[in-house]
């Protein structure tokens, strides 16, 4: 009997590290769960290295391209709505594999499944050699491709997978794109300003230091030409308090306490704080959905869609979540509690509980954060526009006002 070594989660949400003899992967997570732990990954121990090496003696190794980062959200995407396609014709997974893997171009992918080909010959499953590579596939990925093996409904889980992945990238697209406008917008506005301040008022300060205004400069352009002089003298400080806040902001996102703060003063921005909650709300509620759809227990479907959450603030929602379902309690409280969202999402999931239907009303939730993110998209950048203009017309008018203000004043001296 072969033995399985297996990382899981117990009753405290501790992590726990073991093995266990069993007849099959299924088999091992099976007497795992008996023992009262949510394993998060099972692997067949190996016996030897002569296995492995009169497994792959006839099969020469191919020698994957160099590649940087993960997998775009499209290629994912692609890749498993057509292997939920081919799955669902009765192809072989391993010839299926080879199928995608041989019409895809080099890439980080590519080299994936060629790696994955090889162990599910030698006797690993799809789930556990897509485990192998965290670049390629995430956790909740191969959890939830786990659960359809287990079930025996890989090509339907794939599809929903597929839904799920191209929901998402879509939401990320969305708030994406609720940024880039005013942002851009924004950095235009002040290059121009700067500009202006930095090489165009100069000039008339000089011009106003050879003319004989009474009384001196007027106070609107005594503020203006201080605020130039600052700029050509202190320019450095003007780059570089920018760069500095960039750099202690991507500090704070790696202390969790500090990061916890930051994602809390996010929510509460005008506008896109509201967007940013709702995409957050909606992400948690689709992910869970989708884990619970799988067949995943609730628990490990809640440890796994902690660990895809970016935002410490709904991370600690979560564990309040994990605590209450564990001790036998519902997820309306804890989420009540954590103030994350608002009543009538409560309410749904409340519901949801109630009729046991829960992973129905997620995805209602989470349908519906999209479409409220949808509208606030639209009426953000439909209003951002003129407020943008309007802003930028009021600072360049003050400034051409200050600039001409010293004339007038010489002008009425000498009538």
């Amino acid at each position: 009997m072969p033995t399985f070594k297996y990382n899981a989660v117990d009753n405290l949400g501790k992590k726990v590290k073991d093995s266990i003899d069993a007849d099959s992967a299924a088999d091992a997570t099976e007497k795992i769960r008996e023992l009262g732990y949510f394993p998060t990954s099972v692997k067949e121990a190996k016996s030897g290295k002569s296995k492995k090496a009169g497994a792959s003696a006839g099969k020469p190794k191919k020698k994957g391209a160099i590649t940087i980062g993960g997998v775009s959200a499209k290629q994912l995407n692609t890749f498993t709505r057509q292997l939920s396609t081919l799955i669902n014709a009765d192809v072989p997974i391993v010839r299926s594999l080879g199928i995608l893997e041989s019409q895809m171009k080099p890439g980080r992918l590519k080299n994936s499944l060629d790696a994955i080909v090889t162990d599910i010959e030698e006797g690993t499953s799809l789930s556990d050699a897509m485990a192998k590579h965290k670049k390629a596939f995430s956790k909740i990925y191969v959890n939830t491709l786990k659960a359809g093996e287990i079930g025996g409904m890989l090509d339907e889980i794939l599809n929903r997978l597929a839904d799920f992945l191209e929901k998402m990238d879509r939401l990320k697209k969305k708030i994406i794109s609720s940024l880039v406008y005013p942002v851009s917008v924004m950095v235009m506005a002040g290059a121009i300003i700067s500009g202006i301040m930095m090489f165009i008022i100069p000039n008339f300060v000089k011009m106003f230091a050879d003319m004989e205004i009474e009384g001196g400069l007027p106070a609107i352009t005594q503020m203006v030409v201080a605020a130039s002089n600052f700029m050509v003298n202190s320019w450095y400080i003007l780059f570089g308090v920018p760069f500095v806040m960039f750099v202690m902001m991507k500090i704070g996102t790696k202390i969790k306490k500090i990061k916890y703060y930051m994602d809390l003063m996010a929510f509460k921005i005008p506008v896109f704080g509201l967007i940013i909650n709702k995409s957050v709300v909606s992400s948690f509620c689709r992910t869970l959905a989708t884990l619970s759809t799988a067949g995943v227990p609730i628990l490990e479907a809640l440890v796994n869609t902690r660990d895809a959450t970016k935002n410490e603030v709904m991370i600690c929602a979560i564990t309040g979540i994990y605590e209450s379902v564990r001790e036998g309690g519902t997820i309306e409280e804890p989420l009540k509690k954590s103030k994350v969202t608002d009543a009538i999402v409560i309410n749904m999931v409340a519901v949801g509980e109630e009729t046991g239907e829960l992973d129905k009303m997620l995805v209602k939730v989470a349908d519906n954060m999209d479409t409220e993110i949808d509208a606030l998209v639209e009426s953000m950048t439909s209003l951002i526009e003129p407020l943008m203009m309007a802003g930028l017309g009021g600072a360049i008018g003050f400034i051409v006002i200050a600039m001409f203000m010293p004339m007038i004043k010489m002008m009425n001296s000498l009538a």
